[in-house]
């Protein structure tokens, strides 16, 4: 979540930062700075009867030490405890109202971060390698269903449209690029972790998947007042970044850099009129993740790094890719600043998203309470960073789609050859 400090020094800024992002959540600026401005007069007024409470306390003694009455100032203190009281219950409500509202603002974004209302307004940052020369591609779901790599009517037998079963050889490729994920990011320097795949109701509030995205993620566990208190984990980010949630940190310990696989479980509610074809969308998918926690003077360097990481993985399979900016309308809602990596589909004739590498500042932090002890002694946020290293989907697209051959048979990169046994499909 931001600051409150930052919202009260400098409220006129953070409006704008947040029409630069569509919607109307800087219309809540105003409700946070009265919810403050409650909080700090009931405190300040608290304070000033605690006070008065001491004098009369200390001449309640006094009186006492001579025989004398105190009847009318023990009654005067005991209304004094009443209106601290009271006090106490609307410093509390503010409090609790200020931080329902934060928790409904999304993070600020870089101050270079291009304006734009959708992905249209994202630039190209870089391209990487070219686009290769097929005639009459076919698509990953010709490719799949000639070579037996994939069963969509066993998936929607088991578990309805949105999943899909791998088989035979496309299950062994599934299994081979998860695991040269893998060993590339723990050669690029990430702890590998194995993380449960059900998370917490604070461990998606903490990452900003709720409350705003509730309608989209798989709850479960759901207590007499309906609300979900666990979630299949909808990315491998909820698990790992939560792995340090409520935690002090010393500076020494960062960077924490980690890598994990895991299946990812999301409705995708709303997304009716997207591409669904094939297993370019759907609701149960594999993914690499990686997560680090850094230094704040560092985190925005780190994401170039971490967005290079990801791209190696493109680099070494030999696949075409470019790198885009999300503009101010189209970066996630913690997110201070994104690189998407767009990969080559020829079978499809466009692009398709395999990576989302972001810099979420303190937002998260923040919100799961994560701090280090700096050199100073003073407790401090940490930067938070993620981006997937890759999607396995729409890497497995890529794979079949740009690597198909004139005789229908399929290359398997050099670089994955040691993991998948085989150099063609």
């Amino acid at each position: 979540m931001l600051d409150i400090r930052v919202i009260r020094e400098n409220p006129a800024a953070v409006r704008e930062h947040l029409k630069n992002r569509g919607g109307d959540h800087w219309k809540l600026v105003d409700a946070v700075l009265a919810c403050d401005e409650a909080r700090r007069k009931a405190e300040t007024d608290k304070q000033q009867l605690q006070n008065s409470r001491k004098t009369l306390s200390k001449q309640i003694g006094m009186l006492k030490g001579r025989g004398e009455d105190t009847a009318a100032i023990e009654a005067e203190v005991r209304g004094i405890n009443e209106q601290i009281s009271a006090l106490d219950a609307v410093a509390d409500n503010a409090s609790s109202e200020q931080a329902r509202l934060l928790l409904n603002i999304p993070n600020l974004t870089h101050h270079a971060c291009p304006v734009g209302a959708d992905e249209s307004a994202n630039p190209v940052i870089r391209e990487w390698g070219s686009k290769p020369a097929i005639a009459n591609p076919q698509d990953h779901v010709v490719l799949a269903l000639n070579h037996g790599l994939i069963d969509w009517d066993g998936g929607i037998r088991v578990a309805g449209s949105g999943f899909v079963v791998y088989r035979g050889k496309g299950a062994r490729l599934e299994r081979a690029l998860i695991q040269f994920l893998l060993d590339t990011q723990v050669a690029n320097g990430y702890e590998e972790v194995n993380v449960p795949h059900l998370v917490k109701r604070e461990c998606m509030e903490g990452t900003g998947q709720l409350p705003k995205f509730e309608d989209d993620m798989y709850g479960t566990d759901a207590g007499a007042d309906g609300i979900n208190n666990l979630f299949l984990a909808p990315t491998a980010e909820v698990p790992v970044t939560n792995l340090y949630r409520d935690m002090l940190l010393a500076e020494s310990d960062l960077p924490v850099k980690m890598v994990a696989y895991t299946p990812c479980f999301r409705r995708e509610a709303g997304s009716a009129g997207r591409d669904n074809k094939g297993i370019i969308r759907m609701h149960q998918f594999d993914k690499v993740e990686l997560v680090q926690i850094v230094h704040p003077d560092t985190g925005f360097e780190v994401l170039e790094q971490l967005t290079a990481h990801a791209e190696s993985i493109l680099q070494q399979l030999g696949l075409h890719y470019r790198v885009v900016e999300l503009c101010t309308g189209d970066v996630g809602y913690s997110s201070a600043k994104t690189y998407d990596i767009e990969v080559w589909a020829p079978g499809h004739g466009k692009y398709l998203e395999v990576s989302s590498c972001s810099c979420f500042t303190d937002y998260q932090a923040r919100r799961m309470r994560l701090r280090f002890k700096d050199a100073e002694g003073k407790n401090r946020f940490p930067h938070t960073l993620n981006g997937s290293g890759t999607a396995l989907p729409r890497l497995y697209v890529a794979l079949l789609e740009q690597c198909q051959q004139a005789d229908g048979s399929i290359r398997i990169p050099d670089a994955l050859v040691p993991y998948f046994g085989a150099a063609v499909l």
